[in-house]
């Protein structure tokens, strides 16, 4: 079973996960060649590349990131879209560790909000 990065992470796109993920190519970002339509602005787990050890959950700030079996029933269509990063991994590369501020509690809970009660 792999973990699920959700659409939580859209447009939040932070990459506490990368930096303690054991697997280079687990987490990644889409980066396709020209002229492929573009996937959501967020980070997504290779599903074959995921080792199920679930260092990335505690390490997202946006409460993203849940195991394959408990994603939660308004972000199922989410583990068929990260599925597509093993699918298709020449769209794909490496997400780079960058530094953000950590989102508030308030914040985490809008976003939780805006995926929950308009999708």
């Amino acid at each position: 079973m792999a973990y699920v990065i959700t659409r939580l992470c859209r447009d939040c796109v932070d990459t506490s996960c990368v930096s303690v993920c054991p697997e280079p190519e687990c987490i990644v970002e889409h980066k396709p060649p020209a002229g492929v339509a573009p996937l959501p602005n967020q980070l997504f787990i290779n599903p074959d590349q995921c080792v199920d050890c679930g260092a990335c959950q505690p390490e997202c700030p946006w409460e993203a990131i849940f195991p394959e079996d408990d994603v939660p029933a308004p972000f199922t269509a989410d583990i068929a879209l990260n599925a597509i990063s093993g699918v298709r991994p020449e769209e794909f590369e490496q997400a780079p560790v960058l530094t953000k501020r950590a989102p508030a509690d308030d914040e985490v809970e809008a976003n939780k909000r805006r995926w929950t009660n308009d999708h």
